[in-house]
């Protein structure tokens, strides 16, 4: 026996947009209001963000200052000798074989 199986349908957002509508228009028949702010209004309190509520009891670390960390990378990288050009490969020999597998020539090639 088949069954056929129903897929749910995800919603389009033309529907999404139709149901917020709805649920606009229905919250503002049953007394709400929307309000409205000014272009770059902030929802903050005096600007702030929100200070964490944990922090383990611990005070504030000591950072170590970037710039001279980068500093003493720097002079280490400095200190360090040039890699040596690689010294070049000497040619190899290929052998160059018949369709039937059988040795024709011999043929040095620089690798």
């Amino acid at each position: 026996m088949v069954h056929n199986q129903v897929m749910n349908k995800r919603q389009s957002k033309a529907e999404m947009r139709r149901e917020l509508e709805r649920q606009r228009a229905e919250f503002l028949r049953q007394g709400g209001h929307v309000q409205q702010f000014q272009p770059g209004e902030s929802g903050l309190e005096d600007g702030a963000f929100l200070r964490p509520t944990f922090s383990g009891g611990q005070g504030p670390r000591s950072r170590t200052p970037a710039l001279e960390v980068l500093a003493t990378i720097d002079a280490r990288r400095r200190q360090k000798p040039t890699p040596k050009a690689s010294p070049r490969r000497q040619p190899s020999k290929k052998i160059i074989y018949d369709d039937f597998g059988e040795p024709l020539r011999e043929v040095w090639e620089d690798t």
